[in-house]
């Protein structure tokens, strides 16, 4: 059992590894596709085509296709995704720079979210069909058909432009407290739990539901145990793969995501970095910064699948 538990393992990091080869190809490609060029960025529209020529030939922007990704993967598996042709740094170093800021706010989220989720997704569940099921499902719907970047504008106007209790931007230097870091990142996490909640609580309730419906629970409720009971010590062991693999999809957002968030309120982080990269078409540090959220979302995902795997019994027997 254990040998099979181990293969399957395996062969979840296998395909994580290839989704990554495969996704460094695609977007190798498709940064090449971008309209505009670094150096001709660089150098402004009044530059001489034989500038722009010998900018592109130092940028090496003049080689075969295939044989820039080649040297850019052979050195991007050693963690070197090259210079940044914007601002002549490794985009390894402007990538650290910005990394710890994303972190943290893709932690205090996490903090806050996935504990409210899976409380309305479980009691969503266990109250099923009554009232309150109804208003949280009403509640949470409403929630995932607003876009982020309405959330986030309402959110300004109305608690730093009405109210002034928080600040419009998220300017991490002014931080001297506790309390002010409470203030810079409480408008870009609320705006991330609005679309984070109800995802991760719909998915929860979905699961909860499907083992509620199995023949276990019946069985425990003949021999009279109470539906809290019945909830905690026999649903959610058995429901924790699906609300693993919920979590991990929902999380992933936060990588990927929050462009939107990072450029409404200023916020220094990789995702608003990116934007910045696409602006100057900065190849190298768009590639680098696209890679660190595949890697990180794979990484998630393929700790949902471990947790199926550990937790369900009959696909470590498979």
């Amino acid at each position: 059992m254990k040998f099979q538990a181990y293969r399957l393992i395996a062969v979840r990091l296998g395909l994580a590894l290839l989704t990554l080869l495969i996704v460094s190809a695609l977007v190798f490609a498709m940064t090449g596709l971008l309209p505009g060029d670094a150096a001709q960025e660089a150098l402004g529209q009044a530059a001489t085509p034989e500038a722009v020529a010998a900018l592109r030939h130092q940028f090496g922007l003049d080689q075969p296709a295939l044989l820039r990704y080649g040297e850019w993967l052979a050195h991007a598996v050693r963690g070197d995704f090259g210079m940044s042709l914007a601002n002549s740094l490794p985009v390894r170093e402007l990538i650290a720079t910005r990394l710890p800021n994303s972190l943290t706010l893709a932690g205090l989220t996490t903090l806050v979210s996935v504990p409210v989720a899976l409380a309305i997704g479980i009691v969503s569940a266990m109250y099923r069909g009554s009232l309150l099921d109804r208003a949280l499902n009403i509640v949470t719907l409403s929630t995932v058909a607003v876009p982020e970047f309405l959330v986030a504008t309402i959110a300004v106007l109305v608690f730093a432009v009405k109210l002034h209790w928080l600040p419009a931007l998220s300017y991490l230097s002014s931080v001297s407290s506790f309390g002010d870091l409470m203030r810079i990142y409480a408008m870009p996490v609320m705006t991330l739990l609005c679309v984070l909640v109800a995802q991760m609580a719909r998915m929860t309730r979905a699961a909860v539901l499907d083992q509620l419906n199995a023949g276990y629970v019946e069985m425990a409720t003949l021999k009279g145990a109470s539906q809290a009971r019945i909830v905690l010590r026999h649903v959610l062991p058995n429901a924790i793969g699906p609300i693993a693999n919920a979590v991990a999809l929902s999380l992933s957002y936060l990588f990927g995501g929050v462009v939107i968030v990072e450029s409404i309120f200023n916020y220094p982080g990789l995702a608003s970095l990116m934007v910045d990269a696409v602006s100057n078409r900065d190849m190298p540090l768009v590639q680098g910064c696209v890679m660190v959220f595949c890697a990180a979302y794979l990484a998630l995902v393929l700790m949902a699948d471990l947790c199926q795997i550990v937790s369900n019994p009959r696909l470590r027997q498979r």
